[in-house]
């Protein structure tokens, strides 16, 4: 016996916001040729066609947001067409065929309008559209019609989507509804439940209002419990926002207070909980900075429950600061380097409303994944119980490491289409040279000694020595010393991980506030005018891109002017300004001393060059290197072993303790 269950239903802005529009209707046209040459490309062809690609094919028509009736109706003025081949409202149809139990489904429109006519198309993985099927209202003034279309996932394999188009007729039309079903065995026609965990640290309006979007009436009964992990001093139950948020969570809303224990303490405190109550098939981990779709929680839900095995589901990342740019669609750790990036064949800020899904190729090829971020992403509960919870790391890696432990294990990780947050974009951070510069490398080796399969980590020591050289040259040394101290605890062994989880970010900051490197200024004043002993040479400001040949030149010079004496103006005046975007090392390292900008835009720092501490740090960075080649067998044996009891239940409530002692007493008071 079969139920009919629905997948995915048309949905449009809530807040009717403009910038949002392209992500759920498309007023444009498709045009494929501009980048006919993406997908299957060489790389030089690949790079020949990006500028041609990216120059869009907007043609200015636009959607009034009058148009907008409903969450789920849009009005076509007479005579106009609009396309629903968007992020929000086409069809996945190549990630419900790999992944899913479903084999067909059904598109039902709702449509109002005399004459209006409707058109669905599918695409194949090299973006090729093809029409499939049509249908059209009577003539009848204000006539309502549902059209029905079965449609087959059998074409699929590699990729592509299904998508309708609507043109209104002799008056404007209206498109009232759009739901795409399956008929699936009974016991997946109720869709399940999934708790929320939220980790929040001092951003208490933010995370209210997430909590209040997470209040959508129809997301609220696919909600088990709502866990907001609270670490900070600034508390969500502060906000202005808060009261509303807790009354239309209707009960679901539990909000723990504990120490910092960073976003892996956090994730991890909610991974407990979850686990521990056990009434909710999933987990979904999501930042506080974020804004949510409803929508794609539901439709996280309803992939997972159709999956063929336990899965996870990752949302997408689009940029809160420019709504319509997709940041992340799909991210692996490439196993040589081991280092994250963007699944192959992905672009990384794609404008939609400058080059729609229509009109893309590498979008409609099926991108699979290691991992997805947990700004968004839905676990199994069955997984949290038997591959254990998130490691100890404070921050960075957390969720790859357990997209690659799942993966090990058995357990896919999904990162689905039309399940999206918008959040910060990590390309406005400076968290490659402040402090999260420790928890960066000690976590990737981490994750390295845990899942690489390569007998010394690959590239890894090798990679990790040329980023602290070039650190040293560029006179980062505040960032040199974390990276160095960052290295020796991790060969300290996994034993102590859950120990300095409560202080190291603390240590950490002390520690490199000794460095005028990390000393940061809001204002520019702040720091002695630019004076040189020599003007530029032939008037070049070292704003060029270097060669290949010049680079590696660079490279191999730049270590040796550190033997040299400072220049004795340089001690007392910077030698240049340099701007966030041009802080390369080697540009930097021309100088004995620069006013350095961040990548946040905020603020500023001082470099100056030291060689005395120069040779110190490069004489231990050299031992340390030395050591991980001679120790990494052994220090993998190691990790590995000592993985399933760091990660257990039994050793995260340990580390909790005093929180859940603390709860319990004020619970008795």
């Amino acid at each position: 016996m079969t139920t009919t269950r629905v997948l995915q239903r048309q949905i449009l802005p809530i807040d009717r916001d403009f910038d949002v529009f392209p992500l759920y209707v498309d007023t444009q046209p498709a045009i494929l040729d501009a980048d006919k040459y993406e997908v299957g490309s060489n790389r030089n062809a690949r790079e020949l066609n990006a500028a041609t690609m990216r120059q869009g094919v907007n043609t200015g028509d636009t959607l009034h947001p009058d148009q907008i009736e409903s969450r789920t109706a849009v009005r076509i003025r007479q005579g106009e067409r609009l396309s629903f081949g968007t992020y929000f409202n086409a069809f996945p149809a190549s990630y419900w065929r790999r992944w899913s139990v479903v084999k067909e489904v059904t598109l039902t429109v709702r449509v109002k309008g005399a004459g209006a006519s409707l058109t669905v198309y599918k695409s194949n993985a090299v973006g090729r559209s093809q029409r499939v099927d049509a249908a059209e209202n009577g003539t009848e003034s204000g006539e309502v019609r549902s059209h029905a279309f079965e449609l087959t996932l059998t074409p699929f394999v590699d990729g592509g989507w299904y998508w309708y188009n609507v043109v209104a007729g002799d008056e404007d039309a209206v498109v009232e509804s759009a739901t795409w079903t399956a008929e699936v065995p009974d016991e997946l026609g109720q869709h399940n439940t999934t708790d929320i965990a939220i980790t929040t640290h001092n951003l208490p309006d933010f995370c209210a209002k997430l909590l209040g979007q997470l209040s959508d009436e129809d997301l609220l009964p696919y909600l088990d419990t709502v866990f907001v992990m609270d670490q900070g001093t600034k508390h969500v139950t502060a906000s202005e926002f808060f009261a509303d948020a807790e009354k239309g969570l209707q009960g679901k809303l539990k909000v723990i207070e504990q120490g910092n224990l960073g976003g892996s303490g956090g994730y991890a405190r909610g991974e407990l909980e979850s686990v521990r109550k056990g009434t909710a098939t999933y987990l979904l981990q999501m930042d506080d900075d974020v804004v949510c779709e409803p929508e794609g929680i539901i439709r996280a839900v309803t992939f997972g429950d159709l999956c063929r095995r336990p899965t996870l589901v990752g949302g997408h990342m689009f940029n809160i600061y420019a709504r319509s740019r997709l940041h992340s669609f799909g991210e692996i750790v490439q196993p040589w380097r081991f280092w994250w990036q963007s699944a192959p064949g992905v672009f990384v800020d794609w404008d939609f409303s400058a080059r729609n899904l229509r009109s893309t190729r590498w979008l409609h090829q099926r991108v699979d994944v290691d991992y997805n971020g947990w700004f968004m992403c839905l676990i199994p509960r069955q997984v949290l119980e038997e591959i254990g919870l998130s490691l100890p790391l404070f921050i960075k890696w957390d969720d790859s490491e357990y997209g690659l432990r799942a993966k090990a294990a058995g357990y896919p990780t999904v990162s689905f289409p039309g399940a999206a947050v918008w959040h910060v974009p990590w390309t406005d951070k400076n968290d490659a040279v402040d402090w999260q510069a420790y928890f960066h490398l000690r976590n990737r080796f981490i994750a390295a000694l845990l899942h690489s399969v390569y007998p010394k980590g690959g590239r890894m020591v090798r990679e990790s020595l040329n980023h602290q050289i070039a650190h040293l040259v560029s006179m980062q040394y505040s960032t040199a010393e974390l990276r160095l101290q960052a290295l020796e605890d991790v060969l300290k062994g996994p034993e102590h991980l859950h120990g300095m989880l409560a202080t190291r970010l603390a240590e950490v900051n002390a520690f490199r506030k000794q460095f005028s490197d990390a000393q940061l200024e809001a204002d520019r004043e702040a720091f002695p005018a630019v004076r040189r002993t020599k003007p530029p040479r032939k008037g070049r400001d070292g704003t060029e891109v270097p060669s290949r040949l010049k680079l590696l030149m660079s490279a191999g010079l730049m270590p040796l002017r550190q033997a040299k004496p400072v220049r004795s103006l340089a001690r007392q005046y910077p030698e240049a300004e340099i701007p966030a975007a041009d802080a390369k090392w080697y540009r930097i390292a021309r100088y004995d001393s620069a006013v350095v900008s961040m990548n946040d835009g905020t603020s500023a720092a001082l470099y100056q060059r030291d060689p005395v501490r120069f040779r110190d740090l490069m004489k231990r960075t050299l031992a340390v290197h030395e050591r991980y080649r001679r120790e990494w067998p052994e220090l993998a044996k190691r990790y590995r072993e000592a993985l399933p009891q760091i990660t257990s239940p039994e050793a995260w409530e340990e580390t909790f303790r005093p929180w859940i002692e603390q709860d319990a007493a004020q619970g008795e008071d």
